[in-house]
């Protein structure tokens, strides 16, 4: 006799949904093992679903990844992972209340709980994975370059030797471009300002010969400036920064449904399945590898504990990796950024971004 599985802590549907695997298999269709008990809601999931909304720190202002429309509506590369993640715990990715924080306001705002995870351009390093936070995935490799004034004739950053470079205080990029002058024997001013938007004021007065931040972020800046095309980010990358969502430490359950949604994502790309033909992937596919991740069998949602529909309900609100993607700062963007490092593995050339199996 099918089991009848209770679905009131898992987030959406209905109370009860009748476990069919016995049946699949009498049917001839593989049998999925089964797991005997949903994992039950952790402290983050819990407030979250108290609530009925998300709570995503994002980014006050940068263009492709998290900014405003002129109709007031967040937009932008790491907005599209909130509403996805909203969507996968709550089933509703209008369910997420925009936390605009500053580089300094971020971790903070993370550690006393006012919001639930950063989707905000942060980079991953050892001291901040050692001290309180964990990064579940990355969603964007970058690395941190410079941007200079196309009329000063440069080809690399290494001819900025005595150069004035305005750099944000407090962020990873004033280390990297105090280690980098040192280990090629450069000298440089710094010119250190209190935020990026405070840095891109300063190189439009000229008052540095060169901006440096993340490529991505260089890119963002340049389209602000009143003639982006006198302006060129050098091809010198000078630091890896895998960027990627941050959560508490100590809430394995929360971080692994952040890690398993940005995965999801990904997964959804690889298989083809997009926003457009998701519901069509649901009725008709074969594919037991797109079934598992639409949770159209083998129960996926109970190791997370949430409904067996979470990556379904994430995709349908935002696309998949690669829609994300083109749509905000790809080629469809102003930003026109080349995927590169961020194409899937299987992609010629060959990028870094790699699914996890759904099983």
């Amino acid at each position: 006799m099918a089991a009848l599985v209770s679905l009131a802590a898992c987030g959406g549907g209905a109370d009860q949904v009748e476990d069919t695997t016995t049946d699949a298999a009498v049917q001839g269709r593989p049998e999925t093992p089964e797991v005997e008990v949903t994992r039950p809601a952790g402290p983050t999931l819990t407030s979250i679903r108290s609530r009925g909304h998300l709570n995503c720190g994002i980014h006050p202002g940068l263009v492709g990844f998290s900014y405003t429309d002129n109709r007031g509506r967040w937009r932008g590369f790491d907005i599209d992972f909130c509403r996805a993640t909203a969507a996968a715990v709550l089933g509703d990715p209008n369910a997420v209340r925009f936390v605009p924080v500053t580089n300094d306001q971020r971790f903070p705002a993370l550690e006393e709980g006012r919001v639930d995870v950063l989707w905000r351009n942060t980079s991953r390093t050892l001291s901040r994975d050692g001290s309180g936070f964990d990064f579940p995935g990355t969603n964007y490799f970058d690395g941190q370059g410079f941007l200079v004034r196309r009329n000063l004739d440069l080809s690399s950053a290494t001819e900025l030797n005595g150069a004035r470079v305005c750099v944000q205080a407090g962020s990873t990029s004033e280390l990297n471009v105090a280690d980098w002058f040192r280990v090629h024997g450069l000298t440089y001013t710094p010119v250190v300002v209190a935020s990026e938007t405070a840095a891109r004021t300063a190189y439009a007065r000229e008052d540095c010969d060169a901006l440096t931040a993340d490529v991505s972020a260089l890119a963002a800046a340049r389209t602000t400036l009143s003639d982006p095309r006198a302006h060129v980010i050098l091809p010198d990358v000078i630091s890896r920064e895998p960027l990627g969502p941050a959560v508490r430490e100590g809430d394995d359950q929360w971080a692994d449904i952040v890690r398993w949604t940005l995965n999801a994502l990904i997964l959804a790309e690889a298989l083809d399945v997009t926003q457009e033909n998701i519901d069509q992937m649901v009725e008709e596919t074969r594919n037991p590898e797109i079934r598992r991740l639409l949770g159209v069998e083998g129960h996926v949602g109970r190791p997370l504990g949430l409904n067996d529909t979470w990556a379904r309900q994430a995709i349908s609100a935002a696309g998949n990796y690669g829609e994300i993607f083109e749509r905000n700062v790809g080629t469809e963007s102003a930003l026109d950024l080349s995927r590169g490092l961020n194409a899937l593995w299987t992609a010629q050339p060959a990028g870094l971004m790699y699914a996890a199996p759904i099983r």
